[in-house]
């Protein structure tokens, strides 16, 4: 962006009515596709209340009226023990909602992630690092279609120094990594590993 030119930032707070917001919400960033339009749940779990929405229009949206749309839905979780309603967003829900079995890349495999996300129909992710939710945010914003994006991490991150990030890992040739490996080296070898099971909470 020239020097000197700006853009506008609105942040507005709305009623309490899960199913009535995410609804607008959903026109509004279809009706302005170039815009990043966030919706987030105080508490993942508060979007059971706009589960008709979800279902019907983000999830499947896109197959049903080929109505694209790249809305975000920030949804915390993570088991935090702050009451039965304040406790999960039920990731597994939505992950139920996707239309296909994404393989995670490894090694020696060269996964484009625009066309594998081309083909679903929205992504799920848990971002464990600040500069990954930043590149996950940019990424959202330049592709060159839109998908919408739920974004379960927990903001228990926020106050955790395990996931900071260095200010250079915001820039340069850094970008949204869909996997981030584990850099402990008593791990077993890549090719012993039989079974590998993903938990977020």
């Amino acid at each position: 962006m020239p020097q000197g030119q700006r853009r506008n930032f609105i942040a507005s707070n709305s009623h309490l009515s899960e199913f009535a917001v995410l609804g607008y919400e959903l026109g509004y960033s279809q009706a302005n596709p170039n815009s990043l339009c966030l919706w987030e749940a105080q508490f993942g779990d508060f979007a059971n209340g706009a589960q008709v929405i979800i279902d019907q229009f983000i999830s499947s949206g896109e197959a049903k009226w080929n109505v694209k749309n790249g809305l975000v839905m920030l949804l915390p979780h993570g088991y935090d023990g702050q009451g039965p309603e304040h406790s999960s967003s039920r990731m597994e829900r939505y992950l139920q909602l996707c239309d296909q079995d994404d393989t995670v890349p490894h090694d020696g495999v060269n996964y484009d992630n625009k066309d594998i996300l081309k083909n679903s129909n929205m992504q799920v992710v848990n971002c464990s690092t600040a500069a990954n939710y930043f590149h996950l945010l940019r990424t959202q914003m330049r592709l060159p279609f839109r998908k919408p994006l739920i974004v379960v991490a927990p903001k228990k991150l926020l106050r955790y120094k395990g996931a900071c990030s260095e200010i250079e890992e915001f820039s340069g040739e850094n970008e949204w990594s869909r996997l981030i490996k584990d850099q402990n080296s008593a791990l077993v070898a890549p090719d012993k590993v039989r079974k590998v099971i993903i938990c977020s909470g």
